[in-house]
């Protein structure tokens, strides 16, 4: 019994932790300009940019896994000696080796895959071209701006990820270690904890869009 309570208490306090760091963000703020077109005047608000803390989602983790299953998938057609006895001592779940293959996998791919996904260089460009600037920073020094808080933002994103989806891996590597001990992996893990809270999270945004927008009735009415 006080082992399920135990594992219940965990589980809630990881969904917590998952919620919070998903809504969480890095807001830079910007200023844009006045201007007058015609007899209006555009402009001369404050806003920001927002960052996301966890902007690669679950995908850095879902590459990470699918590289270090790779040794794995080959050596189960293989007969067991060998290259298959290699990879079992070494590269098993609950080894060292493969911890820290998969923790290093997490953060390049976290890196890697901002890079594709968001350019800094272009967000700078469409702020100035809208009359925007970043409050404090020069317009040419924007873009290496942007790019220093997204490193750290990734970073930090990272490090969440490498905490959600290497807990059970370290977990079942020291359980293993303790004599006389078993562990019995669950279905439900990080990645699995991840996907769900994201869809969760993103269902509940869908209907309180489609709740406003059944609720406007318009200026005029």
């Amino acid at each position: 019994i006080g082992f399920a309570l135990a594992i219940i208490a965990i589980a809630v306090i990881f969904t917590i932790f998952v919620i919070f760091i998903t809504g969480s963000e890095r807001r830079i703020p910007v200023q844009y300009a006045k201007k007058v077109v015609g007899r209006k005047m555009y402009g001369g608000q404050n806003s920001n940019l927002p960052i996301k803390l966890n902007m690669t989602g679950v995908m850095p983790v879902i590459f990470a896994s699918s590289i270090v299953s790779i040794p794995a998938t080959i050596a189960a057609f293989l007969p067991e000696t060998g290259f298959a006895k290699f990879v079992n001592d070494w590269l098993g779940a609950t080894s060292p080796v493969y911890i820290i293959v998969f923790i290093a996998l997490i953060v390049a791919f976290s890196y890697f895959y901002i890079a594709i996904s968001f350019n800094p260089v272009e967000v700078a460009n469409n702020i100035r071209s809208n009359g925007g600037a970043i409050i404090g920073i020069r317009p040419q020094e924007m873009a290496p701006f942007i790019k220093k808080i997204l490193n750290r933002v990734t970073l930090m994103g990272a490090i969440f990820l490498v905490i959600i989806a290497g807990t059970p891996l370290i977990v079942s590597a020291i359980v293993s270690l303790i004599p006389g001990a078993s562990f019995t992996s669950v279905a439900f893990t990080g990645t699995s904890l991840l996907i769900a809270v994201g869809v969760a999270l993103e269902t509940v945004r869908d209907l309180e869009a489609q709740l406003s927008m059944r609720n406007y009735k318009g200026f005029l009415d």
